[in-house]
């Protein structure tokens, strides 16, 4: 798989098999990403990967917060602006539809819903679920470069042939998180990470999101007619 194709072809996977995933599978998918850019080389980036009883440990964790704490925010910041403005809420808007339609869930059906979105804090059934942290000093630039490791972490796995699904909904419990992962004070959990194999017979793995067409996000100047 060339580079184009496995951009092309990456996409958000919410259901997975449970066919496990091998550690050393998951060190040459690794091995490929780290070399992603990184401005003055500082690589502010961590990675902690769980599988086992590692990964059932957290989901237990979070699975308490959430009933001791339901509408609790651990996060120092929201993962959107307030009151997020067009296009942007009206993408947003549109890909949740989408996603719920599939699902043939009704918009009055807040309870299936909500079903869904706690389906993230299971990997959506994925072996492997990664998390990448930063020291909280870090500049917002250092902040931009975690994300080209993360996106270079996504294309190697679409090159080994696995799937994954990056989960912001994580960034809700960093510090449960960070907790049961036993982070130290300089490690901030950012988001998590979904990974295994895609199930090729879940409804919800043939949804496609749309993208902006080109001439809407870039500007082209000085080139000749």
């Amino acid at each position: 798989m060339d580079v184009t194709d496995a951009i092309r072809n990456r996409v958000s996977t919410r259901a997975f098999l449970e066919k496990p995933v091998a550690e050393e599978t998951i060190r040459a998918i690794l091995d490929d990403a780290r070399w992603a850019p990184s401005g003055g080389n500082l690589q502010p980036w961590k990675v902690h990967v769980v599988s086992g009883d590692a990964r059932n440990a957290i989901v237990d964790a979070v699975k308490a917060k959430l009933e001791s704490d339901p509408f609790g925010d651990e996060n120092a910041f929201p993962v959107y602006p307030e009151k997020l403005w067009d296009p942007y809420r009206s993408r947003r808007y549109a890909v949740g539809e989408q996603m719920y339609d599939i699902l043939d869930i009704a918009r009055t059906d807040k309870a299936a819903r909500l079903g869904q979105v706690l389906k993230n804090f299971d990997f959506f059934g994925a072996p492997v679920g990664l998390f990448f942290t930063i020291d909280p000093r870090m500049n917002p630039n250092q902040w931009a470069h975690l994300g080209m490791f993360i996106y270079a972490v996504t294309l190697a796995a679409e090159g080994h042939g696995f799937a994954t699904c990056m989960q912001e909904a994580w960034t809700r419990f960093t510090k449960t998180v960070g907790t049961a992962l036993d982070l130290p004070d300089n490690e901030q959990v950012y988001c998590g990470m979904a990974l295994g194999y895609a199930d090729p017979d879940a409804p919800l793995n043939s949804m496609r999101t749309t993208r902006a067409d080109l001439d809407e996000i870039a500007r082209f100047t000085g080139f000749d007619a």
